[in-house]
């Protein structure tokens, strides 16, 4: 029986992936209602939410499997889930769950003093930090050391708010790590992402660390005396674990080997498809350096971290359903102007054809901000075209308007990237003050999105 499925499979993969061209909209609606479900339920139902979030999953995947066996075959569906988990779900959710087992063996401690010139330091530190430890590894590696120099002033929430605004979404600009590595995985070149990258990441990050600079002294100068005083003591700084920062230089290093490797021979995945030798061997090294951190790093340091399982288990079960109930909407956006999302190609170009790259860069932000940004970013590279290549070249502007919106506007809400939320709540369990969502809002609202007009006149007119 198995035997038949997969050589099913293989014939119905090869001879007839799904035809985004001649596909009904419906097929994106479990997609549509899995990250709405993302998005509202832990809001909503908090409780509910934590208990039963697999569930819900689940009940997505199937409310798309189901009618596609109807449809096209359980060997067909077969191959399909295959193939987006090979290819696509696990490369993605081993880099990510390498980046958290390094950064959480890391742990800054000492009695440092959050007076404007050192907050502004750790800010951009973060900044630079999340490009090698990734948005999630960052923010978890510093929000502790910010917190404990931070709770004893009473104006505090703007310290975190910016730290959400740089360390957790606009730091992760210049290397292809989530959600810009879904962009790697489809060719796009390591340095590319670097190159493209750097003027805005540069310009938003230098504006936000003097406005925030700027707050925090008028807000440190209506301190206590006491509070202001401290700033006076000794400090003191340790790093704990750092070796594990080799580990991350070798994650690096591994994911740049993986795109440059010569050879594009491939391991038969029994499916009709084969798995790049390159990304195999890049998937087997990076679990390789999570067991090494484990293993030589001090238990002590984790426990000390509040390291625990639960938000990587939480973000695999979730990413799962993510890809497999995205398959159909990104064949349908791939097949462009002859899809079901041709109106909205329509949107994003002009009459002559070309791509609108203010179009692309708000959309993608705009969606990003309520929707996980990764998911989104693969979303519209595929509206425009898909091939990295052409998006590399004379797409350039384009594709940098995806990524600058991607990366960018994932913080313009706490639900924009998974760090903010987590982030938030880390601040709230220590009795951080946090604004509430429609709060948070109005400071994102008044502080980035003025500065994302300037972004789009100055690179996306």
């Amino acid at each position: 029986m198995t035997e038949r499925l997969v050589s099913s499979a293989e014939a119905t993969l090869a001879a007839a992936p799904f035809d985004g061209a001649g596909s009904s909209l419906l097929w994106g609606l479990p997609f549509a209602g899995l990250l709405l479900s993302i998005a509202l339920l832990p809001l909503a139902l908090p409780h509910f939410w934590e208990r039963h979030f697999g569930k819900v999953a689940v009940l997505w995947i199937a409310a798309l499997l189901v009618p596609y066996m109807v449809a096209f075959g359980a060997g067909r569906s077969a191959a399909e889930v295959a193939h987006t988990l090979l290819l696509d779900y696990l490369p993605f959710i081993i880099l990510l769950f390498t980046l958290f087992v390094v950064a959480g063996g890391i742990r800054v401690r000492g009695n440092l003093v959050g007076t404007p010139a050192t907050n502004t330091a750790l800010l951009a530190f973060g900044t630079l930090s999340a490009n090698l430890f990734g948005t999630t590894g960052a923010s978890m590696l510093l929000i502790r050391p910010v917190i404990s120099a931070n709770h004893h002033r009473r104006y505090n929430a703007h310290v975190f708010v910016f730290f959400i605004f740089l360390i957790a979404n606009i730091g992760g600009s210049l290397t292809p790590f989530p959600p810009l590595y879904l962009g790697f995985l489809k060719g796009v070149d390591f340095f590319w992402t670097l190159g493209a990258m750097l003027g805005p990441m540069l310009f938003v990050s230098g504006v936000l660390l003097a406005l925030f600079y700027v707050i925090d002294r008028f807000r440190w100068s209506r301190e206590h005396a006491e509070v202001r005083a401290r700033k006076m003591a000794p400090r003191e700084l340790r790093i704990e674990g750092l070796h594990n920062v080799l580990y991350l230089m070798a994650v690096a290093f591994t994911v740049l080997a993986s795109g440059t490797w010569p050879i594009e021979a491939e391991v038969p995945a029994g499916f009709g498809f084969g798995v790049p030798v390159a990304g195999l061997a890049r998937d087997l090294v990076l679990i390789a350096l999570s067991l090494l951190s484990w293993w030589t790093t001090k238990s002590s340091i984790r426990v000390e971290n509040a390291f625990t399982w639960a938000p990587m288990q939480e973000v695999a079960i979730l990413f799962a359903a993510i890809f497999i109930t995205m398959f159909p909407v990104l064949a349908m956006l791939k097949a462009g102007a002859a899809g079901p999302f041709g109106p909205l190609l329509a949107f994003v170009s002009g009459p002559d054809g070309r791509p609108v790259d203010a179009a692309y860069f708000w959309l993608t932000g705009i969606l990003s901000s309520v929707l996980d940004n990764a998911p989104t970013y693969l979303a519209f590279f595929n509206l425009a075209g898909g091939d990295a290549k052409t998006l590399m070249g004379p797409l350039a502007s384009t594709l940098l308007a995806i990524s600058a919106g991607a990366v960018f506007m994932g913080a313009n809400t706490y639900i924009g990237n998974a760090p903010n939320f987590m982030v938030r709540s880390i601040c709230e369990e220590r009795g951080i003050k946090m604004p509430s969502f429609i709060g948070y809002m109005l400071w994102s609202g008044a502080i980035l999105l003025p500065l994302f007009v300037v972004v789009t006149l100055i690179w996306f007119r």
